[in-house]
């Protein structure tokens, strides 16, 4: 059997896709003089100057991004996979496409409890609870996996249960942060790969 080790460039590619999402986020706050504990989204609503450069560097190519590492490391597990392992990947490529998702359906600033807005929340709920859903089957499925797993899927619980809205967006990406960062250093490849 063939000697296994961290999977260090798809952690790193993760680091790289979310950078994207906190730099994002932090320049347009910036630029738009936002106060504190505004939503993450905001900066992306229509009508705002540049919401589309927002939306596609915030949501769309660091979603993406996430997906397409969720779809490859899926793939390298192959046969080793067990049925709920891949099931566990294969949500975890669901919450990145609802998290690129968030950013194809921006915020309507003058409708907040409808249309595009509704459409919106509808895919940050989505994409929360598939994040957990996807945590927690990997707590299950994949036993390198399961402490940080774990703990990614009990924050993520904690969040839509006690978290105030001004910070549960925060915490959530946060956490999906880490964990999607974290996880790909669990799920070992082979050293031929290097």
């Amino acid at each position: 059997m063939a000697r296994m080790r961290p999977d260090r460039r798809a952690a790193a590619f993760a680091l790289a896709a979310h950078a994207l999402t906190w730099g994002a986020m932090l320049a347009f706050a910036h630029a738009l003089a936002l106060p504190d504990g505004w939503p993450l989204a905001v900066p992306g609503a229509s009508g705002l100057p540049h919401a589309g450069g927002f939306n596609a560097l915030a949501f769309v190519l660091p979603g993406g991004a996430i997906a397409l590492l969720a779809w490859r490391l899926r793939l390298r597990l192959g046969a080793r996979a067990t049925l709920w392992a891949g099931v566990a990947l294969r949500l975890w490529l669901l919450a990145a496409l609802l998290f690129a998702a968030q950013g194809l359906l921006p915020l309507d600033p003058n409708e907040l409890d409808a249309g595009g807005s509704r459409a919106h929340a509808s895919a940050w709920l989505a994409w929360a609870l598939a994040l957990g859903a996807a945590a927690a089957l990997s707590a299950l499925a994949l036993p390198a996996a399961r402490w940080g797993s774990a703990a990614a899927a009990l924050a993520v619980a904690l969040v839509l249960a006690l978290a105030p809205p001004g910070f549960a967006d925060r915490l959530l990406l946060g956490a999906w942060t880490l964990w999607t960062a974290w996880l790909p250093l669990r799920l070992l490849r082979p050293a031929a790969e290097a």
